[in-house]
């Protein structure tokens, strides 16, 4: 994991993403599985995301991602999500029967390379110093 250096900050911010087809449908395997991977893949390259690591299960799909500080976590998600849905039901005619491929829901959290105890520990220890 390395950081982001531009003009005015220096950043790394790493997202873990957890998302789930509509009513947890085992969809996601054979041919679907494949093409998941190569629309996520473009739509990481085309943001200048990092794909760090990826599980897709039959039932849901978890990414690693590292992302730039200009886009917020909600899109992260939101662009993974709807680009994998428009061209995974246009191409696969079984996925167009359901009303949607994706739940409304996902799961998303922040990580790092240090733990929130480092940095806790770290802050407490900046009002010695002063």
């Amino acid at each position: 994991m390395e950081y982001e250096h531009n003009r005015t900050c220096v950043v790394m911010i790493n997202y873990h993403i957890v998302f789930c087809p509509k009513y947890r449908r085992g969809l996601l395997v054979g041919d679907v599985k494949g093409r998941l991977n190569q629309i996520m893949d473009n739509v990481a390259k085309e943001n200048d995301w990092t794909i760090m690591a990826r599980e897709v299960m039959p039932d849901h799909v978890h990414l690693f991602v590292s992302a730039d500080a200009g886009t917020t976590p909600n899109i992260v998600a939101k662009r993974f999500k709807g680009r994998t849905s428009r061209y995974l039901r246009r191409e696969f005619r079984d996925l167009r029967k359901m009303p949607t491929l994706w739940t409304r829901s996902y799961f998303l959290s922040t990580a790092g390379n240090v733990s929130a105890s480092t940095i806790k520990k770290y802050i407490e220890q900046q009002w010695v110093k002063v």
